[in-house]
């Protein structure tokens, strides 16, 4: 965990604020959008189908979910197992890479509730 101290001395050390600029446009490019980290965390326990994913994500459209999935995909958080089955059955899991996330998802977690305490006390 990153402590006030070490966040202030990193503010008053300009070329190490700048180069963390890259990193912090990569990761945000990634995880982008309203989708892409409740779908991980809808993933975290087990892999699943499409249909399973959409439920389990309140709102989120069969198309959104498809070009979402198409994103994870590609940045290798996600994989697409395919199975030979009739009908196919596919399946969707986290890769061993996403679960580097999981620290990431947890202080957004810890944030939002502070967030949402600081602006509406609750």
């Amino acid at each position: 965990m990153i402590k006030n101290d070490e966040i202030k001395e990193f503010a008053h050390r300009p070329q190490e604020c700048m180069a963390a600029l890259l990193p912090v446009r990569d990761a945000l490019e990634v995880l982008n959008g309203r989708w892409k980290l409740p779908i991980l965390i809808a993933l975290s326990d087990r892999p699943k189908r499409f249909k399973e994913i959409s439920k389990d994500i309140n709102g989120i459209t069969d198309k959104m979910l498809s070009k979402e999935l198409k994103d994870l995909e590609i940045n290798k958080l996600v994989t697409r197992t395919v199975y030979d089955t009739f009908p196919p059955t596919v399946e969707y899991a986290r890769t061993e890479h996403s679960q580097s996330l999981t620290h990431v998802i947890m202080a957004l977690k810890d944030w939002g509730k502070l967030h949402r305490k600081e602006i509406i006390g609750k």
